[in-house]
């Protein structure tokens, strides 16, 4: 006769608000006033263009609801997920917002056109899905040119082609123009200069109406003679540099503050290793601490010895490999440090640049990485 397994009855339930009261240390903590004067200051430097404000990827990690808050002065809102617009909808962002890879199938057109959501158009698959579709209201396209950084869009000979058969569809209403700039953080990049692509965008649209849409973050901050009638500021919103200049010196302020605590110290001596793989060896006595965050996290597991981070308010580094929980951190320099002392692994007072450039990566990828387990709260 096979054995039955009956589950027993939970003698002990788990308490629910003990569990709450006990949350781990590690918090990104979203900060409201920031992303508002992040926009300030895209709109500033184009101070006759509207803004879409780019929103993708849950708001580069920041999250959608508090995109909302942060970007409320904004123009439109620019996204790559179609669920992530019906979300904007559904708390209240009545003004535009734009799918920037546009539609994938005919169920996108018609979801579009039901909850007025703007639409990019790249490629011809695009084009025949618009042509054989048939929608409640007409919507709003932005026509993507590529002007030579070739990944989407169409090539400037094929445009005035396109957009004819584009004015001919009763489901289009408004045709604007749109390109993305590769460099536009180093204009005069051997491969591809900023003045070249302006130019192909410009012959690619050349004396058909609409309105234009060029500058990314870059552009915007270092460009202004690109702003047109839209730019698309993106990683500057959230206190990111597009460029190897420190976000400070544009006057940005990070959005993001990833922060935890020491949750062990371990005093070693010369020779001993730290970490998986003994990747670092101290060269003297040293004391290390333990800190509350690791790859799973979203925190970059490449990230070498001496990658930067601030301990009770003193700069210090890391020291060997990342671990899927764990970092360890010298703490030599910083004598009181203890379990429980506060740890910065970036925001406020250590540029989340300064962390991925450290890593051989860039910010937007930090951003975006932050694991779902990370409590985020907001100021």
């Amino acid at each position: 006769m096979p054995l039955v397994y009956k589950a027993r009855p939970v003698k002990y339930p788990i308490d629910s608000n003990l569990i709450f009261s006990m949350p781990r240390p590690l918090v990104a903590t979203i900060d409201i006033h920031a992303l508002r004067h992040n926009l300030d200051i895209a709109k500033r430097h184009a101070p006759h263009a509207r803004v879409w404000a780019i929103v993708k990827a849950n708001a580069y990690g920041h999250g959608l609801e508090r995109a909302l808050r942060g970007f409320a002065a904004a123009d439109g809102l620019a996204l790559i997920e179609l669920e992530g617009a019906l979300q904007l909808r559904e708390r209240g962002w009545a003004k535009r917002i734009l799918l920037l890879e546009g539609a994938f199938e005919s169920r996108d057109l018609l979801l579009a056109a039901e909850h007025r959501l703007d639409v990019v158009l790249h490629n011809v698959e695009q084009l025949r899905m618009l042509e054989g579709v048939s929608l409640s209201s007409p919507i709003d396209v932005y026509l993507k040119v590529n002007s030579g950084m070739n990944r989407l869009g169409f090539m400037p000979a094929a445009v005035r082609d396109v957009y004819t058969r584009l004015r001919a569809l009763p489901c289009i209403r408004n045709i604007s123009f749109m390109t993305h700039f590769a460099n536009a953080e180093r204009a005069d990049h051997p491969a591809l200069t900023l003045a070249e692509q302006v130019r192909r965008f410009q012959y690619a649209a050349e004396g058909l109406p609409g309105e234009r849409s060029l500058s990314n973050s870059a552009a915007d901050l270092l460009h202004p003679e690109c702003a047109a009638q839209w730019v698309r500021p993106g990683i500057m919103l959230y206190g990111g540099s597009p460029n190897e200049a420190a976000a400070r010196e544009l006057g940005l302020v990070a959005a993001m503050h990833l922060e935890s605590e020491i949750i062990g110290v371990q005093q070693i001596d010369k020779g001993d290793a730290v970490g998986y793989g003994s990747q670092f060896v101290a060269e003297g006595p040293m004391k290390v601490g333990v800190v509350a965050c690791g790859y799973a996290d979203g925190y970059p597991r490449h990230a070498p010895t001496g990658t930067p981070v601030i301990v009770d308010g003193v700069k210090t580094q890391l020291l060997g490999r990342v671990s899927m929980d764990m970092v360890s951190v010298d703490l030599t320099p910083i004598a009181a440090a203890r379990v429980g002392s506060r740890v910065e692994l970036w925001g406020r007072n250590l540029p989340i640049d300064d962390v991925a450039r450290a890593a051989g990566t860039i910010g937007y990828e930090l951003m975006c990485a932050v694991a779902p387990r990370v409590k985020m709260i907001e100021r």
